[in-house]
């Protein structure tokens, strides 16, 4: 059964960049769509950004375009994501997630089944 763990979170000095990593355990990524998603308390989650199978398409919510890359390393089995220009609006809980395709399909409606357990941004002076 794929697990996933999310690593890279920390405090961030807002200016500053973050690269969060999805690694996981019990199967290959190659096979799913990863989303990365931000959790803030007392609002929804959001989708941040997501990529699909084989690379085929991914998707960056307005929130993050322009500062934001998804991509995957194959060879370690883990899907990364970058994020530079950071703003304390970019706090919260990260989430990666995944999602079985069969074909490659965009990923940013996809219902995510598989999901870490969170790492934590703290974007402040």
């Amino acid at each position: 059964q794929l697990q996933l763990v999310e690593s890279g979170g920390g405090l961030v000095q807002p200016g500053g960049s973050l690269t969060l990593s999805c690694a996981a355990s019990g199967g290959s990524l190659d096979e799913y769509a990863i989303g990365w998603f931000r959790q803030v308390p007392g609002k929804e989650r959001e989708a941040v950004s997501c990529i699909s199978i084989f690379g085929s398409s991914s998707y960056y919510a307005d929130s993050v375009k322009g500062r934001a890359t998804i991509f995957r390393d194959i060879g370690r089995n883990m899907v990364v994501f970058e994020m530079g220009s950071l703003k304390p609006e970019d706090s919260g809980i990260y989430y990666c997630a995944a999602e079985l395709l069969l074909s490659p399909v965009g990923c940013a409606r996809l219902k995510y089944t598989i999901w870490g357990q969170g790492t934590q941004v703290a974007v402040s002076t």
